[in-house]
């Protein structure tokens, strides 16, 4: 190969393991968590390894918590849609198929958002190939979240028949997620918040307006930790981390060559799918090689496939990625100009790609895993 992707170390902690593990933990034969009776997993969505580091001292509890060991290494694409299915199936992308945040549907010029499109686009519930781990585990599973993610498809497709609890409120959340695991022993319980990575998109990571809600976690992180039982074993990690990327780092594509034989363009800022017009996949990564190859990993389907960074991909996702991908190695993000909608561009924060920044996130251990 011309090219060379970054490898994961040989004993990275993979974010696919890490529910699995806890339920292992359960009956005391977890090779990474201590024995507990029940167990939390607290996803706080946007929350990079770097970026805590970066900001320990905002995030004091956090901080102090974590060990050098307290890392693990989410999937590719780094995205929301892909690394929750697969926290919540223990299957990598390829499997579960859910392979960024928008993908084309195989056989249309459909390019759909996974995160949504259940609910815009009629995407059928078995677009997610993997059974969710709430229903293979044999073990009470609930999911403490915002009311307004309660019924949507995605959480449907991710976690199953888990009973759900609705609670706008982190603090409330946290307290609802406490008094559950107390509640039923044995039971795993998924607590969801947003708010660092809605915060992250509009402003930034390395704005006072993350670092203001990043304290207000930090505190919350605090009152779960006093407010589990002695039994409950907490994780709190990511799906993903974050670059922040000004405008003046925008690269805007438009009619031209490295356009030329792209039918269809999905993926996201940070980790295009380029879906090629027919017979003209060779040309498109040639074209795209010889422009981006310095800042960006060019690699085609069939590359992508060899390495690995996917798992096995199945062969009805093959074609839901792009016949070249293209993922951001620099500070970069790549938007079609040609859109009339320029909103998305007045995102800050991003993620996708494949730097340590967006894929080490935390895994920092509370209460009887601690």
């Amino acid at each position: 190969m011309s090219f060379s992707l970054p490898a994961d170390p040989p004993r990275a902690r993979s974010l696919t393991r890490v529910v699995p593990e806890m339920s292992a933990a359960l009956t005391g034969d977890s090779e990474w968590f201590a024995p507990a009776r029940s167990a939390i997993v607290w996803v706080l969505d946007g929350l990079g390894a770097h970026s805590l580091s970066a900001r320990a001292g905002h995030a004091r509890f956090l901080a102090e918590a974590r060990s050098k060991r307290d890392v693990a290494r989410t999937v590719f694409p780094s995205t929301t849609a892909a690394a929750l299915t697969s926290l919540l199936t223990g299957a990598q992308p390829g499997e579960h198929g859910i392979v960024g945040y928008r993908a084309r549907v195989p056989g249309t010029d459909d390019v759909v958002n996974q995160l949504r499109g259940w609910d815009t686009d009629d995407l059928p519930l078995s677009f997610q190939r993997a059974t969710p781990l709430s229903a293979t585990l044999g073990r009470p599973f609930f999911a403490v979240s915002r009311e307004e993610y309660q019924s949507t498809g995605f959480t449907v497709a991710t976690l199953g028949d888990a009973e759900f609890h609705a609670a706008d409120d982190l603090e409330d959340r946290v307290r609802i997620a406490a008094d559950l695991a107390a509640g039923h022993p044995g039971s795993l319980v998924y607590l969801y918040a947003p708010d660092l990575d809605a915060v992250g998109h509009k402003r930034g990571w390395e704005s006072d307006e993350w670092i203001a809600v990043l304290e207000h976690v930090d505190a919350a992180a605090r009152t779960l930790a006093a407010a589990v039982d002695r039994g409950t074993g907490v994780v709190v990690t990511s799906d993903h981390g974050m670059i922040d990327v000004p405008r003046h780092r925008h690269v805007l594509l438009e009619e031209g060559p490295l356009l030329e034989g792209v039918r269809l363009i999905g993926g996201e800022p940070r980790m295009l799918h380029l879906y090629a017009e027919p017979g003209q996949a060779d040309a498109v990564l040639d074209r795209w090689r010889e422009a981006e190859a310095s800042r960006s990993w060019v690699i085609s389907r069939t590359e992508l496939e060899a390495s690995g960074l996917m798992g096995d991909v199945a062969p009805e996702v093959r074609e839901r990625i792009g016949d070249v991908v293209v993922a951001a190695r620099s500070g970069i993000a790549y938007y079609d100009d040609r859109l009339a909608d320029k909103a998305p561009q007045k995102m800050v924060g991003q993620h996708g790609s494949l730097t340590d920044e967006e894929r080490v996130v935390p895994l920092i251990r509370l209460g009887a895993f601690a």
